[in-house]
């Protein structure tokens, strides 16, 4: 008889176990999607408000109309008087006259270029710092970070990787960190050809400890993106969410666009070379972390829409916990067993 109530109550704690992980499971589930929607809908608004205060500043045709009349009267008197002066200098009978502009071509040139100057589009307008601009409207760019590190090698024969200098980009390619970094250990091997690193940059060069709070500070709550990000993560021995991870190393959407095998992880310099017509880490004077963070950010833009709507498919449907068993369905019911942090959300 013991025996079975011990096994009713094992299995109840079970049931119970088994209800919790699948509520915490739950919350943060939609406390991602909450806080994603959120997200968009504040992007949403800034872009309606942008439209709304454009519309509301309506073009004024008619001092447009105004001045280009009055400069053209200007032309004209200017034209006559020209016209006067060579017809008196020369032979009777050869003036010479200006043709007048065309009040409608006028008006085109001078609303052309009233649009150009309020909009802040023209057609020689510089690109932005990162090469490239995004088409999606959703992606909130104070969000986003590229991410490059370059390593040493130390101990015996320089097997072992530490960092010696990071380099971090905002989403518009504007250089937010860039930094040599000193070694825990004496560097034995400083790969120079593919770090870029020599012995006179880590001279005064920051320690690994401030350099890592400093960079932890810097990436807290960002959406990272990098090229084999994960050794980049290793070597700052930083643990960083893998749902705010953005590595162009793996995603199979490169490789597609690129023409590549499904299987096959191209490097960042053939990326870079096939699909943004860019030369990086070539020379002898290795890597430049710097250049390498903004080709990867760059790569990330060509696909960025189709990877954020890839992502957010993938936790809606993908990452669904599997139902709850109806095991202690009645104490499941009960509030005082669920979990303090569930029942406080849900108040």
């Amino acid at each position: 008889m013991m025996a079975e109530v011990s096994r009713k109550n094992k299995a109840s704690s079970w049931g119970l176990l088994s209800n919790y992980r699948y509520l915490c499971k739950e919350a943060m589930m939609l406390h991602t999607v909450e806080k994603a929607r959120a997200r968009n809908k504040c992007q949403q608004k800034i872009v309606i408000a942008n439209m709304k205060r454009k519309r509301a500043e309506p073009l004024d045709t008619n001092k447009l109309v105004k001045k280009t009349k009055s400069s053209e009267t200007k032309q004209e008197s200017q034209s006559s008087l020209n016209s006067e002066n060579n017809t008196d200098a020369s032979k009777p009978g050869l003036s010479v006259t200006v043709p007048k502009v065309s009040d409608h071509t006028s008006l085109v040139t001078a609303l052309r270029d009233c649009w150009e100057v309020d909009s802040g589009f023209s057609s020689e307008a510089s690109p932005p710092a990162s090469g490239r601009s995004s088409p999606c409207l959703s992606s909130c760019s104070t969000t986003v970070v590229a991410l490059d590190c370059e390593m040493v090698g130390t101990g015996p024969g320089g097997r072992c990787s530490e960092l010696a200098r990071c380099s971090i980009l905002d989403y518009h390619g504007n250089v937010l960190y860039d930094k040599y970094v000193q070694p825990c250990q004496r560097v034995t091997d400083y790969r120079t050809p593919w770090s870029g690193i020599r012995r006179h940059h880590l001279h005064n060069a920051t320690p690994f400890v401030q350099a890592r709070e400093e960079i932890l500070s810097i990436l807290e709550g960002k959406v990272v993106v990098g090229h084999s990000i994960y050794n980049d993560f290793e070597a700052l021995d930083i643990p960083h969410p893998c749902h705010m991870v953005r590595d162009t190393g793996t995603t199979r959407l490169l490789s597609r666009l690129a023409g590549f095998p499904r299987k096959r992880c191209p490097s960042l310099k053939i990326l870079a070379n096939k699909l943004l017509n860019r030369k990086i880490q070539v020379g002898k004077r290795g890597h430049c972390s710097v250049e390498d963070a903004q080709a990867a950010l760059d790569l990330y833009k060509l696909v960025e829409g189709e990877w954020e709507q890839e992502l957010q498919n993938k936790l809606r449907d993908d990452n669904a916990p599997h139902e709850p068993s109806f095991a202690s369905s009645n104490h499941y019911m009960q509030d005082e067993y669920w979990p303090d942090d569930v029942t406080a959300d849900s108040q």
